[in-house]
């Protein structure tokens, strides 16, 4: 069951460990969960933010211990929504595949493509089948709410543009690189997939955030993506990054309900086995994620 009984918006804020570590967090409350699906990267860190209540998930736990390819993503979406979390904010390091996606810029996507093949990507299966829409994969509502916050906070931002996720964990090739951007790609990153299809089908808002840190290697001026370039530009995003989710929270108080997009109804159509066929043992361990049409 989850483990809050408050109602109303709680935002999830899934990224590095420094975003936490913030002025302005009260009440501040670390909570170690564990899911049907296994263990969630780290302990959970709920506080509140200017009056939202927040909870801070680090991806790769503490001290970037897991590879993207390791990270249990179900676990993850899971646990936040036993948080009572409604909508995900999600930030990451990504590679910009544009020539005007400078190093520094923060992008909204509104588009993925799923390049990931080594992740479990369904909290449904045999006994239990269902298919969420991915028409449109960000929450518009709360994409809005991103970009004007990142505006406010005078962070140089981009919003639409189509994210390739990548397994990982080696950066790519270049003849790799510039087959995204043949297909007019704007970032690549590896870790907003199975994320975002998993938020779907919880019923979850969710928007990402790509925070540029390099070009990838098809640019003729940065051929090669080297780990000390990444984190050195990292430490001057996660700056601008924490006053992102500082508007952001500030906003979502007044989040209506339910949301406009239906993220939060995505599994009304979604069921497709029939009552009688499912499996017992998958509908309880789907207590929390599709609690709601189960």
């Amino acid at each position: 069951m989850p483990v809050s009984p408050h109602t109303g918006p709680r935002l999830g804020i899934i990224g590095g460990s420094g975003l936490y570590e913030m002025d302005g967090l009260a009440d501040v409350r670390p909570v170690r969960l564990t899911t049907p699906f296994g263990d969630p990267s780290d302990e959970l860190v709920l506080a509140e933010l200017d009056g939202q209540r927040v909870v801070f998930l680090p991806r790769h736990g503490r001290g970037h211990r897991l590879s993207p390819t390791e990270v249990n993503y179900r676990a993850n979406i899971d646990a936040l929504k036993r948080a009572g979390v409604t909508d995900i904010l999600a930030l990451s390091a990504v590679g910009s595949l544009r020539e005007d996606l400078s190093p520094g810029t923060f992008v909204i996507p509104d588009q993925f493509i799923d390049r990931t093949f080594a992740r479990t990507k369904s909290f449904f299966g045999t006994g239990l089948v269902a298919h969420v829409s991915m028409a449109r994969p960000v929450c518009g509502r709360l994409g809005d709410l991103a970009e004007a916050a990142a505006r406010a906070a005078g962070v140089p931002c981009v919003r639409g543009g189509t994210h390739l996720v990548m397994e990982g964990p080696q950066f790519s090739t270049r003849a790799e690189s510039e087959l995204y951007r043949s297909w007019r790609c704007a970032t690549i990153g590896m870790t907003n997939m199975p994320e975002a299809k998993l938020a779907r089908e919880a019923e979850l808002c969710y928007a990402a955030i790509g925070m540029v840190t390099d070009y990838d290697c098809w640019h003729p001026g940065h051929d090669a993506v080297t780990v000390t370039e990444v984190l050195a530009t990292m430490a001057t995003n996660v700056t601008a990054g924490r006053r992102l989710v500082r508007g952001v929270a500030k906003a979502l108080r007044p989040r209506a309900v339910p949301c406009p997009g239906a993220c939060d109804r995505a599994l009304d159509s979604a069921l497709v086995t029939a009552p009688e066929a499912r499996d017992g043992a998958l509908v309880a361990r789907l207590d929390v994620v599709a609690g709601r049409v189960l």
